[in-house]
């Protein structure tokens, strides 16, 4: 039990003894332990000299154990947690380094689709920041009404920015999520198609879907993590992001200077990102008709001659801009 304070077996046994005897002669003290009297005195001549024992004449006597072993303790502790921190920074050298020497642990492969949601759950629970998506039609791993870190996520601070593409909002329910995401704090905008599934924390690390495991029939995705890698991820993102449409919902009422009620501002926002009257109509609780005949008002208050007209005239008023800008794309 003392071995931490640099006494081996023999040597605390011996010591035991000299404590609980208070003092003795080697011959005693040899008795007691069940050990010959040569190495008895050898033994106690290493307590000697470590301080641990005292002698006068033949006899003897213990030194106080918390007088002499504390001071031991304390130095101990204190090397123990220099030697932690050692570990600690050789274990961040070698994992730069094998990161380095060995491009494969900059990416690991997820297999399954049960593993890939746990994984972009937790990535989620994780974050600080940010978390970015590129959202595609048939999600392979985990739908919007599944996703239940987002919400907590926005509780707590973190940001969300989603870019979808415009086949995954006209399915059944989903443009429903989305405008509940919206609602909750999610940034949202939509293009009509995408080219890659996407999910990024932080600017730290991402989750892209790969192919099919021919073995297994189950999904694959890379989770890469910081590296030139991740940046380009990052930047892909950010390409796309400035060319997508906002995303605007109906209690998203915009400035003063913007003459569009919340319902108009969300039926612009809708009808950009691509999305059919049906599906429209559907979002609005409206008939078909009514979306095309409000769409007919608006084109005329814009002085718009077309849908395509009335596209690059809402951009040139400013009635659906966002805080960051946003420019039809070409």
């Amino acid at each position: 039990m003392l071995g931490a304070l640099g006494l081996d077996p023999a040597e605390e046994r011996v010591y035991r003894a000299v404590v609980s005897g208070y003092r003795g002669d080697a011959d005693v003290i040899a008795a007691s332990v069940g050990i010959g009297r040569t190495e008895a005195v050898s033994t106690l001549s290493a307590l000697l000299a470590k301080g641990l024992v005292t002698r006068t004449g033949r006899w003897y006597t213990a030194a106080p154990p918390d007088v002499l072993l504390g001071p031991m303790l304390v130095k101990g502790q204190a090397e123990l947690e220099r030697a932690r921190a050692a570990v600690s920074q050789l274990a961040d050298e070698y994992r730069g380094g094998a990161r380095r020497r060995d491009s494969a642990r900059l990416v690991d492969v997820v297999t399954g689709a049960e593993a890939i949601r746990h994984r972009l759950l937790s990535m989620q629970r994780e974050a600080r920041e940010e978390v970015v998506w590129f959202c595609r039609k048939a999600p392979i791993a985990m739908t919007s009404p599944e996703n239940d870190e987002e919400a907590a996520a926005l509780a707590r601070g973190v940001r969300y920015r989603a870019v979808f593409e415009t086949a995954l909002l006209e399915e059944p329910g989903e443009l429903a999520e989305v405008v509940d995401s919206i609602r909750a704090g999610l940034v949202g905008r939509s293009l009509p198609t995408l080219p890659v599934r996407l999910a990024i924390a932080d600017r730290s690390i991402a989750l892209c879907p790969l192919v099919t495991d021919d073995a297994t029939g189950e999904p694959t995705a890379a989770l890469v993590m910081q590296s030139s890698l991740l940046s380009a991820l990052v930047a892909l993102f950010e390409s796309y992001w400035e060319r997508a449409i906002p995303l605007r919902i109906g209690d998203d009422a915009g400035g003063a200077d913007v003459p569009l009620t919340p319902d108009e501002r969300q039926l612009l926002s809708l009808l950009l990102a691509g999305i059919s009257d049906k599906a429209i109509a559907t979002q609005l609780r409206v008939s078909q008709r009514t979306v095309q005949r409000r769409l007919q008002e608006l084109m005329q208050r814009a002085d718009a001659q077309s849908r395509m007209h009335l596209a690059w005239r809402i951009n040139e008023l400013g009635w659906l801009a966002d805080d960051a800008g946003w420019l039809a794309p070409g």
